[in-house]
Order: C-alpha cells, then sequence, then structure tokens
C-alpha cells in the first residue's frame, strides 16, 4: 500500500516487550521506567493478528524489536508464527545480543531471518558503562552463536556519541574488515533521554568517514548508505536522521507493545489496535499507513515528537 507521499510501505516493525535486560544511556534512565502490565502487553496472537493484518495491505517485512526482544518469554515461538503469515518474506530482528548464545539455534530453526546487533563500544568498561546492565562478552558470543547458528547478512548497529564513542569509529567499522556484516553508525537523536543532551553528544556520521577515508560509497540498503572499503568482507552503513533526513524513501509503521501503530517514529500521532480483527483491524492498518507524515521536525535544536521513549517504541 502507498501512502499519501507516494511511500510504498512494506515493512512492520512490531516491538514485543517494553523490558530490557539493559539501560542504556541514551535509551532509559538508570532505575529504568514503568513498565507495561503484562494484561497490557499484546499476546502472540494478537501480534500474529497485527502481522497478517499488516500483509494483507502489502507489508513483506517484519522486524521484531522491544526493548529487548530475547527477554519476552517464547520468542522463538513468536518467530515461528510470524513467519508462517502468507505473504511475509522476511522475519528479523534487532537485539543486544546479550541473550542470544543460547537462543540462536531456536530462533534460526523457528524462522528468523537475520539479526541486527547493537553494539556501542569493543571496550568492555565502556559498554559496561553505556549499557548500565550488559556485558560485552555476552554480546560478542551472542554474535559468534548467531554466525554459528547459520545467520548471514547480520548488521551491526552503532549509535554515534560525541565524548563517549567517537574515538571508536575506526575499530568498530573494522569489524566488517574480515567478516561478511554490515557495520551501521547511527546519528545519535534529540528523544527521550538525550532530547537535552549538550551539542557535543551529536556527531554527523561525516566523522566515520574521516575516521575510514578509504571507504568508498557502493549505494544505498534502506534508510543506510553504504560504503565499502578496497579488500574488506563487509561494508559500513552510516544513518543520519539529523544530518540528511531519509524521510522520503521511508517504508515503515511501527507497532508498540502495547498494541498502537505509530505512522512515524517522531509522530506523537498513534491508532490503538488492541481488539480489533478481520476487517476493522484491516482498516486501522490502511489508516495509520495514510496518516503517515511527509517527514519528521527534529533537528539540531527541535526534540523529537514522540511522547513515547524508544524502549518504548522499538528501536
Amino acid at each position: 500500500m502507498r501512502d499519501e507521499h507516494g511511500r510504498d510501505i512494506r515493512y512492520l516493525r512490531l516491538s514485543v516487550t517494553d523490558r530490557c535486560n539493559c539501560r542504556c544511556v541514551y535509551c532509559m534512565p538508570e532505575d529504568g521506567v514503568p513498565m507495561l502490565s503484562h494484561a497490557d502487553i499484546l499476546s502472540f496472537e494478537e501480534m500474529r493478528g497485527i502481522v497478517a493484518a499488516a500483509a494483507s495491505v502489502g507489508v513483506r517485512k517484519v522486524r521484531l524489536t522491544g526493548g529487548e526482544p530475547l527477554a519476552r518469554r517464547g520468542i522463538a515461538e513468536l518467530v515461528g508464527m510470524v513467519a508462517d503469515v502468507p505473504g511475509i518474506d522476511e522475519v528479523d530482528m534487532t537485539t543486544n545480543a546479550t541473550l542470544l548464545a543460547p537462543m540462536a539455534a531456536g530462533l534460526r530453526a523457528a524462522g528468523l531471518t537475520r539479526l541486527n546487533v547493537s553494539l556501542d563500544t569493543l571496550d568492555a568498561a565502556r559498554y559496561a558503562a553505556i549499557t548500565r546492565r550488559g556485558a560485552l562478552a555476552d554480546a560478542l558470543a551472542g554474535l559468534e552463536a548467531a554466525r554459528a547458528a547459520g545467520f548471514a547478512n547480520t548488521k551491526i548497529n552503532c549509535v554515534l556519541i560525541g565524548g563517549v564513542n567517537d574515538d571508536e569509529l575506526r575499530p568498530l567499522a573494522e569489524l566488517a574488515r574480515d567478516r561478511a556484516i554490515t557495520v551501521r553508525f547511527i546519528e545519535l537523536m534529540r528523544m527521550g533521554e538525550c532530547a537535552g543532551w549538550p551539542k557535543g553528544r551529536f556527531v554527523s556520521a561525516d566523522e566515520v568517514l574521516s575516521a575510514v577515508p578509504e571507504l568508498e560509497p557502493v549505494g544505498g540498503q534502506g534508510v543506510s548508505e553504504l560504503y565499502h572499503a578496497p579488500g574488506w568482507q563487509g561494508d559500513v552503513g552510516l544513518i543520519r536522521p539529523m544530518t540528511h533526513r531519509f524521510c522520503g524513501s521511508c517504508d515503515r509503521i511501527r507497532v508498540t507493545a502495547d498494541g498502537r501503530l505509530k505512522p512515524c517514529l517522531h509522530s506523537s500521532a498513534e491508532i490503538s489496535l488492541r481488539g480489533l480483527s478481520g476487517r476493522e483491524l484491516v482498516k486501522a492498518m490502511r489508516a495509520g499507513i495514510a496518516a503517515k507524515p511527509r517527514g519528521h521536525r527534529m533537528d539540531a535544536v527541535r526534540a523529537s515528537d514522540s511522547l513515547r521513549a524508544m524502549n518504548e517504541i522499538g528501536g
């Protein structure tokens, strides 16, 4: 289905929980946030129904997000339920990978197609400071388990934070030198915890090109600009929501763990899907796509209009 601005909406990001085993500094306060009750979270059956409705209007790719999706009990079962929906060609997941090692093979067998792994540093002490809970060794073990389980085209997501990890741009990028993965650097966004952070925390993705000057542009993939260095097995991606808006090519909608459709990450607009089924659910899905704005209004000064933090929306 095309939205009112001519974009073909084919991608659903579905949050399966607002809970996370980490407390990343740009996502959640150190003491956490009030969590939804079990009754407020979509059941697996409701999620499958939402995915089926989305597929009926043209969605072909689903990404399971959180919080941390691996914190949701029975997540492999949900993967299988979503993968079995007619019309869905791809089921992916974004995870911090700290819980992944014992689960990777089961997720692959259930039908998970691909993984995006959040990894903002290669320094163990810095990782602990950024995540406030996690251990770098667990995340790296998760990555290795994913490789062993047969996951291909894995993507590493690194949020650029000035004065925190901008001295690691080359080491992080070089993860793609000997591995067939894509390391993606994401500009920090003015929303949630970091809406009021000082200007120096917001680093342009151009810094990556300065740190790794041998990178050459090789096109794009979704919202990411892709680069390749001679002799490297993988690629480097730049995602620039602050300095280069990509709203004109955005093909995604989002559904929160409590069943509210968000046409845009940075909009306050939401449509409740709870309690809907059949034609009414499809009608609401169409309305959400139609309500997708041309673009966000966030910039170097103005914060996101979203009323929710990232852990409530889903990555």
